[in-house]
């Protein structure tokens, strides 16, 4: 299972630049952010969506059985990945179905010499090392789904501690929240961005952030903590769209899917070493609250370095849209 999960992850890595490199080619430059905050509008819902469908479906074959053994629970819920294979049959109906908009390059070769030896590396990291706006936009999205990781590793163990909250289906609704609320910051990131990458947004939505992360662990109920993350939803909506813009606008059309996947690599060594992190403090009997006002201190001074970088822009946002 953890070897098929970790191919999984590969296809998935594969896969994602490619997704997001396609934004610009089928939807332009002028339309760059609606396409990124509908495609970020979708993929948070389809993965609530399948979350809530599945667990809902896990629990109505998993209901009944006594004293189970790992083979009853595996025969029991096997429909669920048959559901799993016709999902993937029906996302693969749909990649074919892209039209080619560019034409293939078979003088190209993959070198596993280059490869194992790091130059590849150090030769696809190149174009992010070169552009200050592709550098900083990766280094914000890694920061915001570095905190989102930590969140969702942490918060259960946080909502034990204070709320004395166990039951997983609250604690997972709580946290779907935010998903929710990157629906809908997302929806208005697009909004605000027709024809043009709206920058403003962006120090808006990293002070939102800091702020929904500040206040968290003074909330005392879990309807406070659900519009609380709702709230980091929706600043995590407007922050990251513009940037998943900005990347896609700032790179070179020849080094577009290699700036995507060096996108992709960092973000995902935060987000393991955020991991890494959590798993650290909870193996120390570290108080999560102090975890969480690490994270928030981390989120403010993101905040303020993105605020000091885009002060025209946030001030030129707020202006228009307060004569509007």
């Amino acid at each position: 299972a953890f070897a098929l999960t970790f191919l999984l992850a590969v296809q998935s890595a594969i896969y994602s630049p490619a997704k997001y490199g396609y934004i610009k080619v089928l939807a332009g430059n002028e339309l760059l952010s609606q396409a990124n905050a509908l495609v970020q509008a979708v993929t948070i819902f389809a993965i609530l969506a399948g979350t809530f469908a599945f667990s809902i479906i896990f629990e109505y074959y998993y209901d009944g059985l006594v004293a189970p053994t790992s083979a009853d629970i595996l025969l029991r819920i096997a429909p669920l990945g048959w559901v799993l294979v016709a999902n993937s049959v029906f996302e693969l109906i749909l990649a074919y179905r892209i039209p080619e908009l560019e034409k293939p390059r078979p003088t190209l070769r993959f070198s596993w010499p280059d490869y194992f030896s790091g130059r590849a590396l150090k030769h696809n990291l190149q174009p992010l090392a070169r552009n200050r706006i592709i550098r900083l936009s990766i280094l914000g999205l890694a920061v915001f789904w570095s905190i989102s990781q930590v969140m969702l590793a942490a918060f259960p163990a946080f909502a034990k501690e204070t709320l004395a909250v166990t039951n997983t289906v609250v604690i997972q609704g709580t946290l779907a929240a935010s998903g929710i609320g990157i629906i809908f910051g997302a929806i208005l990131a697009g909004r605000w961005s027709r024809h043009y990458i709206e920058t403003g947004i962006i120090p808006l939505g990293a002070s939102g952030i800091a702020i929904g992360l500040f206040i968290l662990p003074g909330i005392e109920s879990v309807a406070g903590h659900i519009l609380n993350f709702f709230f980091i939803g929706v600043a995590g909506g407007l922050f990251i769209v513009p940037l998943n813009a900005m990347i896609q606008f700032h790179a070179a059309d020849e080094e577009l899917g290699t700036v995507l996947a060096g996108n992709n690599l960092i973000q995902n060594i935060a987000m393991l070493s955020f991991l890494v992190l959590t798993a650290t403090v909870a193996y120390a009997d570290i108080e999560t609250s102090k975890l969480l006002f690490l994270v928030a201190a981390l989120a403010l001074l993101g905040g303020a370095y993105t605020v000091w970088s885009f002060p025209q822009s946030l001030l030129r946002f707020v202006i228009t849209y307060m004569l509007s």
